[in-house]
């Protein structure tokens, strides 16, 4: 199953969060890269608590930061 997570950053909290309603899962952390495991993991972990098929999960990362340079 695929699972598509949109993934943003808070300037202002100075953060990055991930959201996807279908699994559902709602996470933020500091650090991109961590942020991206703690998703993977939880992620994992509902899906099996909500009984739903754990053999075949794919993960799609949709990532915006937007900066200003000028």
């Amino acid at each position: 199953m695929n699972y598509y997570i949109d993934v943003n950053r808070d300037e202002t909290a100075g953060v990055w969060y991930a959201v996807c309603d279908d699994i559902p899962v709602a996470l933020e952390s500091d650090c991109f890269e961590t942020l991206i495991t703690k998703v993977k993991t939880a992620s994992y972990e509902i899906l099996e608590m909500n009984k739903k098929n754990t053999s075949d999960i794919s993960l799609c990362f949709k990532a915006i930061h937007w900066e200003n340079i000028a």
